[in-house]
């Protein structure tokens, strides 16, 4: 079955790469590697209200993705197997009148998978083709969505204020587009340049709506049986992989703190010095926890060659989180103290990362040498797709920022661009060890990773994506192939 499926994705993948002639010119919309979309044409600005809507455009995609996961060893707990997603997204953005426009988007999936031979419970990055939820109470394997409705408003000079449910892209929040749905939220963002060579944004976002989901939920909230009676209560909420598990509706009902608290974030990008890109990020959940995080990248520039040193920090507070859930965003470890399953201070969510990374380009190419240490305190909590390592030892599913990690990678790219037209193949291979800490029930790993994306040639409005990536773990029975092939046609 292994050896079958791989031969298929590979055929597959030298089938969609044979075309021979360039693109005339860019799509209307592309994507790039991070899923982000690129929208080469827009609305214009138009002088009535029914123009606003009749000079509005649409962005079409219709989407296929396949989820291969191999197991060493199949057991109770974990087999290998096969899902399947088809589906797509329907775009609109309004013309603008009187500084004001809007987006609104539509979102389908359709899960295919065999229940009885492939458990929901135990699908791996597959799972999200579907809401787990849903099916386990109501059988249905398809998700229809509004994915993005929100007003944009461009009154004041440089800026924009955007209002309802929408992607938010900061350090900490991503949309991670990389199945079948992005990751939304429902608040207020603005994002301004008016200040020379720096942009801000920030956001008030009250309620996120993961990518397996098909109702907006609570951004920092872990469901439980009294916040749900339904089967399977802990998908209701915000159940992202790296859900801080400990902070569920009844510790948090009985402790006082909203179940519903917003989350605050900001992103401060400055390029005043020559050279010198500063970084500088934060969240907030009130009465629970909060980050900083500062970052500075220089680039050495020599003749076609450069060199750019970087380094990231970052500061996690515990603002009352840590009494609720624990150390740890496994929650198993709240109200202990001392040194207990590892961590120091077992009821504590204070913590610290520090990060550097090395960054060579030449011509087409870029290698990344990266480092991170997470310090012997508490597990970092990001559960809005920001990956606090990204960029520096973040590879595809790898979560390594649990207390007293330490990661290296070494990372190799060819033809990297922001135009998300890649007629010319991007590659990208990365090797990843992470050193962990077992008396924390974490294990020491090896990540091995590669990743195909091209434009077909000469219809530049398909793309073929392939991701491959094997783990080699400590942990008995644990080794295990991620494999990923996606088709999006774009129109």
């Amino acid at each position: 079955m292994r050896t079958t499926a791989i031969k298929s994705l590979l055929v597959s993948t030298l089938v969609l790469s044979t075309s021979l002639y360039a693109a005339e010119e860019a799509p209307k919309h592309a994507l790039k590697t991070n899923y982000q979309m690129v929208y080469n044409e827009k609305p214009g600005s138009v002088d009535s209200l029914g123009k606003m809507f009749t000079q509005g455009m649409f962005y079409g995609r219709l989407r296929s993705n396949t989820f291969y996961y191999a197991w060493e060893e199949d057991n109770s707990g974990q087999n290998t197997h096969i899902v399947s997603g088809l589906g797509g997204s329907v775009i609109y953005k309004s013309a603008t009148f009187a500084d004001i426009d809007f987006t609104a988007g539509l979102y389908y999936s359709r899960a295919f998978f065999d229940n009885d031979s492939n458990p929901v419970n135990r699908l791996k990055p597959g799972k999200d083709t579907l809401s787990r939820y849903d099916y386990t109470n109501t059988g249905s394997k398809s998700m229809g969505v509004l994915g993005q409705a929100y007003l944009r408003y461009l009154g004041i000079p440089k800026t924009e204020l955007l209002v309802g449910r929408q992607m938010v892209e900061t350090f900490y929040t991503k949309s991670n587009d990389t199945k079948m749905i992005p990751n939304t939220f429902d608040g207020i963002v603005i994002a301004s340049k008016a200040i020379p060579d720096t942009s801000i944004k920030l956001g008030y976002l009250t309620e996120q709506k993961l990518r397996d989901h098909t109702q907006s939920h609570s951004t920092l909230m872990y469901g439980d049986s009294s916040s749900s009676s339904s089967n399977n209560p802990t998908w209701s909420e915000n159940d992202d992989t790296a859900m801080h598990k400990g902070l569920t509706y009844t510790r948090l009902k009985a402790a006082g703190v909203n179940t519903d608290a917003p989350l605050i974030v900001g992103d401060l990008h400055n390029k005043s010095i020559d050279n010198l890109k500063l970084d500088t990020s934060f969240y907030s959940v009130p009465n629970l926890v909060s980050q900083v995080m500062v970052e500075a990248n220089y680039k050495i520039k020599m003749n076609g060659f450069s060199l750019s040193p970087g380094a990231r920090y970052i500061k996690q507070f515990d603002n009352g989180g840590g009494a609720i859930g624990g150390a740890t965003y496994k929650g198993t470890l709240a109200g202990l103290s001392g040194e207990v399953g590892g961590y120091k201070n077992a009821d504590s969510l204070d913590s610290q990362m520090l990060a550097a990374r090395l960054v060579a380009k030449f011509s087409i190419y870029k290698l990344n040498l990266g480092y991170s240490q997470i310090f012997d305190e508490a597990d970092l909590i990001t559960p809005w797709r920001g990956f606090p390592t990204s960029g520096y030892t973040r590879s595809m599913a790898r979560y390594n920022w649990m207390a007293n990690t330490k990661s290296y990678r070494i990372e190799l790219v060819r033809n990297a661009n922001k135009k998300g037209v890649y007629t010319d193949m991007f590659i990208q291979m990365s090797i990843l060890h992470t050193d962990a800490d077992e008396t924390k029930g974490n294990f020491d790993e090896n990540y091995y990773y590669m990743g195909f994306v091209q434009n077909i040639p000469s219809f530049a409005g398909l793309q073929w994506r392939l991701r491959l990536g094997y783990n080699d773990t400590d942990k008995v029975d644990a080794d295990s192939l991620d494999g990923r092939f996606e088709i999006n046609y774009l129109f």
